[in-house]
């Protein structure tokens, strides 16, 4: 009888570390797509509102020479920083930029996007 408890005993701790196990890779799995989510999300964004003007990748020229290319955005601001000019509005830029406003989560999908692009 002890060993049968014994055994049970082990076969308890196993199953609660699988099922914790389990319960943070599936975790880290949601967190991951997520993040991929906005980062796809802020990618369409750009290339809808801004690729006209701006390169919008790791690499490429800005169509419009006085557009910085996005992924050197991070040289002079903190990306974080563009946030609040992202949602209300950004009025400085090159001279014949439009002014463009979005929402929370499209601010935050632009923002993700951006640093998931800055050249190191």
């Amino acid at each position: 009888m002890p060993a049968r408890s014994i055994g049970e005993a082990a076969w308890s701790v196993v199953k609660t570390g699988l099922t914790a196990s389990v319960a943070l890779l599936v975790a880290t799995l949601s967190a991951n797509a997520a993040e991929k989510t906005l980062i796809d999300k802020g990618e369409v964004l750009v290339r809808e509102n801004c690729s006209r003007c701006h390169a919008i990748g790791k690499e490429g020229d800005s169509p419009h020479k006085e557009a910085p290319p996005f992924r050197t955005l991070a040289k002079n601001y903190p990306i974080e920083d563009l946030a609040e000019s992202l949602a209300e509005g950004i009025v400085s830029g090159h001279p014949d930029m439009p002014i463009f406003v979005f929402g929370p989560h499209d601010v935050e999908a632009l923002i993700e996007y951006l640093q998931s692009i800055q050249a190191q």
